[in-house]
Formats: C-alpha cells, structure tokens, sequence
C-alpha cells in the first residue's frame, strides 16, 4: 500500500493533523522521560518486525500505525500487506518494518493499541453489517466511545460497513427524555428545535407509539425509537408512512439485530459497536538486521 494511500480514505473529519496529535498524546504517556528497556539496546542497531493479526478480522488503523513509528524515527520504513477496510485471517502478516531498534521497540505498544482497538471496532461493526446484509436498514454507532478517540473509533466504524450518527454534541440536536421534560412537551421542544435554525440534523426519542404520533404531528423528520418491540416497530413503520426517518435503538445484539432491520425501520443505532469490544489478538515480532 502506497503511503499516500493511509490518508486518502479518511473521511471529512479526520486528517492527518489531527491523527499525528493523537499519536504523540500516546507515545508520551507511554515513554514520558525515555524508555528505559529500550535504551539497553545499542544505539543505532537496525531492526525488522513483521505485525500478524492471531485472530480473523476486519483491519483498521493503518495510519495510526505509521505514525507511531514515524515520530519515532522519520527514517523508518513500513510495507503495508494490508489496508484499512480489509479482512484477513489468522495468523496474516499486516505490515513489515524496517528501522532503528530502539525507536521500533519504543513504538510497539502504542502502535499495537491503536491497531487492536480500531481493528476490534471496525470487526465487531461488520459483524453487524453482515448480519443485515441485502436489507437497506443501515447500521450507526453513538457516542458511547472511548475519550480522546471519538473520531477515530467513528472512522472504525465506517471501515466495519456501518454509519455514523452525530459526531458530537455540535454535529446537531438528539432531543431525549429530559429535554422534552425540560421544555414541556415534545411540539414545543421541538418548535424550539426548529427555530434555532443552526442545523437540519434534528432527531427526537420517543418511548411508545403515542409520543412517536405527536413526534409526527409536530414536524419531526428524524426520529429515534427508544427500545421497541418487534411488534411496536412495525406499527411504527406503517404509521410513519415515510413522513420521517426511523432510527432503532437500545437492548440491540446481533441475534435480534436482523429481525429489527426486517421491520422496516432506516437505522439501527448500537452503543455497543464502540463500547462492547474486545481488542484484536496482535503481536509483532523483530528480527535483528545483519
């Protein structure tokens, strides 16, 4: 894979920038002062290491990577087997490195926690994404993400085949119960909603089959079913006519998560796609350079 290729495929909201920050948030926290086992190899020994994925996966982070051991040692090389988005088996090499040992042993941690917890995200998203496959229900994520990693795990989650929600408080309105308690009602946090006019990204939750009829009365063109049944959605569908985009959510696994797409509703929002993984089984292993 091409160097320039890392960052082609980024969406609008990540860059390059923003990504070497991360980095370099992670390398301090784990080098601070210096590495101290690192150090009792020779300065300037050269070093190769090829990363294997142990286990079957959908593969993310590839940049993340790359920084890691760039910041460390600009000189460094790596040839990339793999690009963000592909699935390999277990036991696949990912990428083979070449560069200073000291510098390749400093980035390994940091690097491998990057690659296992954005590979984990985007495994578990094409689980689901695979789940629903030939419906044209999509699978989002929330912002039940870890802090400090929100868009990078919101990228993950696009490799995995799944969407995004907002990204953030400021990426547009989710009107939830305590907002509609706070304002009165749902028409009027809603025509509150409407008034602003600082984005079109409006969405409101409703509980039952009522509140989602006078989420419809009132104009709402986005609206998130808070833990229905199977039945209550179909209802919901046939009521909504279209008006609105439907979006499921809560107490979703990948055992119901087809049946809930079969409903008809437009998305499946899944907290768990960020928050309910288990970190890609990784190693890299080094070889001394003669």
């Amino acid at each position: 894979m091409a160097l320039s290729t890392l960052y082609s495929t980024l969406p609008g909201y990540l860059n390059a920038s923003l990504i070497a920050a991360q980095v370099n948030t992670a390398l301090a926290e784990d080098i601070g002062k210096g590495d101290l086992t690192a150090a009792l190899i020779p300065a300037g020994t050269r070093a190769s290491a090829t990363i294997i994925s142990r286990v079957e996966a959908t593969i993310c982070g590839c940049a993340w990577v790359q920084q890691c051991f760039e910041q460390l040692d600009p000189g460094i090389s790596l040839d990339w087997l793999v690009s963000d988005g592909d699935r390999v088996q277990a036991n696949q090499p990912l990428v083979v490195i070449n560069g200073d040992a000291r510098a390749m042993l400093s980035a390994e941690r940091p690097a491998l926690n990057f690659l296992q917890t954005l590979s984990a995200v985007a495994t578990h998203t094409r689980h689901y994404a695979d789940a629903i496959s030939g419906l044209p229900a999509q699978i989002l994520d929330t912002r039940k993400t870890l802090p400090g990693l929100r868009l990078a795990q919101k990228y993950a989650v696009l490799t995995g085949g799944g969407a995004n929600q907002r990204l953030a408080l400021y990426d547009g309105i989710l009107i939830k119960e305590n907002h509609i308690a706070a304002a009165g009602s749902i028409a009027a946090v809603l025509q509150a909603a409407f008034a602003l006019q600082q984005t079109n990204n409006i969405q409101i939750e409703v509980e039952n089959l009522d509140e989602l009829q006078q989420a419809l009365d009132a104009g709402a063109t986005s609206i998130l079913l808070d833990n229905f049944s199977l039945d209550d959605l179909r209802l919901a569908v046939k009521t909504n006519k279209r008006r609105a985009l439907l979006e499921a959510s809560g107490n979703v696994d990948l055992s119901s998560v087809r049946a809930i797409a079969e409903t008809g509703v437009d998305r499946i929002s899944i907290g768990g796609l960020t928050k309910h993984i288990q970190a890609i089984d990784l190693s890299m292993r080094i070889q001394m350079s003669l």
